[in-house]
C-alpha cells in the first residue's frame, strides 16, 4: 500500500510540475521582453526566451505521460541547471521583471530554490524501481 501511495504522490507532483512549466512556457511567449532582460548580454535574449519557452512546454508534456516521464525529467533537471546562470545574473544585477521590481532577497531565494526544484523533478520523474526481494 505504501508503494502505491508513493507512486500516487509522484504522479501528483508530476502533474503540478507540468502545470507550472506549461504556464511558464506560455509566459515566455506572452512576456518575451520581460524575460529577455534577464538573459546575459552576449546572448540573443528574445530568441533564447522563445526557445526556452518552447522547451518548457515540451518538458511539461513529457512529464505528464509515464512513458516519457523519466527522460523528460532528466532533461528538465539539466534545463534547470542550464538556466541557473540567467537567474544568478538577474540576482547579481537586481534586474526587475518587466515593470516589477523584485527585492534582492527574493531573487537570491529563487536561485537557491533551483536546487530543491531539481531534486524534486528527479525524484518525481524517476522510473519506479522493481520491488527488491531479499532472500
Amino acid at each position: 500500500m505504501r508503494e502505491n501511495a508513493g507512486m500516487t504522490l509522484r504522479a501528483a507532483v508530476c502533474t503540478l510540475l507540468a502545470a507550472v512549466f506549461a504556464v511558464a512556457g506560455v509566459l515566455h511567449f506572452t512576456h518575451t521582453d520581460a524575460f529577455a532582460t534577464i538573459v546575459p548580454p552576449p546572448l540573443p535574449g528574445r530568441f533564447i526566451v522563445r526557445l526556452t519557452g518552447a522547451m518548457e512546454l515540451l518538458f511539461a508534456a513529457g512529464i505528464v505521460w509515464p512513458r516519457t516521464r523519466p527522460v523528460a525529467g532528466i532533461l528538465l533537471a539539466l534545463y534547470c541547471l542550464a538556466v541557473l546562470p540567467a537567474n544568478i545574473f538577474m540576482a547579481l544585477n537586481a534586474i526587475p521583471f518587466g515593470t516589477v521590481t523584485v527585492p534582492p532577497a527574493v531573487l537570491w531565494l529563487r536561485v537557491a530554490l533551483q536546487f530543491p526544484l531539481i531534486a524534486l523533478i528527479v525524484w518525481a520523474t524517476s522510473a519506479p524501481r522493481a520491488p527488491s526481494h531479499a532472500g
